[in-house]
C-alpha cells in the first residue's frame, strides 16, 4: 500500500532503522547542513531534527529523505536490502503503467492557510546549508508545479529556491528546462506572470518524480501514480487553479513574475562545487501558504555524493540511456550511472557483435547531449553494477591510446 504522506514514509524508516530522530536543538543556520553532509557521505540513516533552534515546537527538517539505496527501497515498499539491480528493475515495470491523479476537496496540507500581508517565509525553519551560499534555500527537496493550459501539460520540476525577503524566492530556471518552456511559450509571450505552486515534503514517490528529468513533455503526476500503484490525491490551491498534492507538508503559492529577477547564489551544487556567483534568477512572489500541523521541511544538502538527488537522477539517467541505445540499435546488456559520478559517467555493458560498437555508444551519447561526459565500454563479461569490476576492465584492457576516444 503506497505512503499517502511522508509521515508514512518517515515511519517505515524508523522501523528499518534508515532514520534517527535528533531531539536535541540543533541550529538551522549550517549545523543542520553540516549534519545532514556528513551522514551524505557515511551513507548513514536520514536525519530527522525535532528542535530547531528559533523555531517553536513541532517545526521540523528532515534531510535527504532518500540518500541511500535502502531509503529508497522503502519508499517502493520493498525489503530495504534489496539490490539496486531489482530496485531499478520494478520501477521501471511501474512507470509503464501511469496512473491518473484524483482531485479532493481538501486536505492535510489546508490545515494552516497565511494569505497576504501575513505571509513571512522565514515563519518555517529554512536552512542556510553551506557556508559561503547566498542565503538560506526553502526548496531543496520540493516540487515546483507550473502549467502549459495549451499542451494541458503540469510539469513538476525541481529547481532550487533562495529565500530573499518573506514574501520573495529566487531561483535558478534554466533555458533547457520544462519550466522555462512553460514560461515562455504559455505565459512571457502573452505578457504575464507564471502561477506556480512549490510543494515541500510531498510523500516520497512525488518527491523522485519531481527530480526526475528525462520523461518529456508527460504528466509526472501520473507517472507518480503509477509508481505508487495508486493514485496521487490533488487538491486546488487558495490563489491559483493549480493542484498539489494533498498531503504535502507546506504548499507555497504564487508567480514567477515576468520582466523581474533578484539575486541568487551561490549555492554548494551537486558536483560537489560552489555553483556560479551571484547573479540575477527568476524571481517568484509567493501570496499565500498553506501547512500542515507540525511542517515537516523536508533538504538535501547537496555535495559529493550520496544525496537523495544523485540517487534519483542516476536511476532516473540509467533509463534515459537505455532508450537512446535501443533507438540507435545498439546491442547492450546493462547501463549504470554509479552515485560517485555525480550523472557526469556512465557505465554501458554491450554485446561485442560487430566492430565498432564502442564507437557507436560514444555517438549516441554525444547526440543525447545528456550532461554525461564520460562512458566506460564494457564487454557482456562484465557486471556494470560492480564497480571493482568494471575498475579492473578500465585498467587491464583499456589500451591508453587505442583504447580512448574524444567526441
Amino acid at each position: 500500500m503506497a505512503f499517502d504522506d511522508n509521515r508514512q514514509f518517515i515511519e517505515a524508516l524508523e522501523k528499518s532503522g534508515d532514520v534517527v530522530r535528533i531531539k536535541n536543538v540543533v541550529d538551522w543556520d549550517l549545523e543542520v547542513g553540516a549534519i545532514v553532509r556528513r551522514i551524505s557521505e557515511m551513507r548513514k540513516p536520514a536525519p530527522f531534527f525535532e528542535n530547531i533552534k528559533d523555531y517553536p515546537e513541532g517545526f521540523r527538517i528532515l534531510g535527504e529523505p532518500l540518500g541511500t539505496y535502502r531509503r529508497l527501497a522503502v519508499a517502493l515498499e520493498l525489503p530495504p536490502d534489496t539490490s539496486y539491480r531489482e530496485i531499478r528493475k520494478e520501477y521501471e515495470r511501474r512507470l509503464a503503467n501511469p496512473v491518473k491523479p484524483v482531485v479532493v476537496k481538501d486536505g492535510p496540507c489546508k490545515e494552516n492557510i497565511v494569505r497576504g500581508d501575513d505571509v513571512d517565509l522565514f515563519q518555517f525553519p529554512a536552512p542556510m546549508v553551506h557556508e559561503g551560499d547566498g542565503g538560506r534555500y526553502m526548496g531543496t527537496w520540493h516540487a515546483v508545479i507550473s502549467r502549459d493550459p495549451n499542451r494541458n501539460w503540469t510539469n513538476w520540476g525541481m529547481y532550487r529556491l533562495m529565500i530573499v525577503n518573506p514574501k520573495r524566492l529566487a531561483g535558478r530556471c534554466e533555458p533547457y528546462s520544462h519550466q522555462y518552456n512553460i514560461f515562455q511559450r504559455a505565459y512571457a509571450s502573452q505578457n504575464q506572470s507564471m502561477p506556480v505552486a512549490i510543494a515541500i515534503g510531498m510523500d516520497p514517490i512525488c518527491s523522485i518524480m519531481s527530480a526526475s528529468r528525462s520523461f518529456g513533455r508527460k504528466n509526472e503526476v501520473d507517472l507518480a501514480g503509477g509508481v505508487r500503484k495508486r493514485p496521487v490525491e490533488l487538491v486546488k490551491c487558495e490563489t491559483n487553479d493549480l493542484l498539489v498534492p494533498a498531503h504535502s507538508e507546506i504548499v507555497l503559492e504564487g508567480e514567477m513574475m515576468l520582466g523581474k529577477t533578484m539575486l541568487e547564489g551561490p549555492f554548494g551544487e551537486y558536483t560537489g562545487y560552489r555553483s556560479d556567483p551571484r547573479e540575477p534568477q527568476a524571481a517568484y512572489r509567493v501570496n499565500a501558504i498553506t501547512y500542515r500541523n507540525n511542517p515537516i521541511l523536508t533538504m538535501s544538502c547537496m555535495g559529493i555524493p550520496v544525496t537523495s538527488d544523485t540517487v534519483v537522477r542516476s536511476m532516473d539517467y540509467e533509463l534515459f540511456i537505455k532508450r537512446i541505445l535501443r533507438m540507435n540499435g545498439i546491442p547492450f546488456t546493462d547501463v549504470h550511472v554509479p552515485l560517485e559520478s555525480v550523472t557526469m559517467m556512465a557505465v554501458v555493458g554491450v554485446k561485442p557483435s560487430y566492430r565498432g560498437i564502442a564507437n557507436q555508444v560514444g555517438y549516441a551519447f554525444a547526440a543525447a547531449q545528456m550532461g554525461i561526459y564520460k562512458v566506460i565500454v564494457v564487454e557482456d563479461d562484465v557486471d556494470v553494477f560492480n564497480m571493482p569490476e568494471v575498475w579492473h576492465a578500465l585498467s587491464s584492457k583499456c589500451h591508453p591510446v587505442r583504447g580512448i576516444r574524444f567526441y
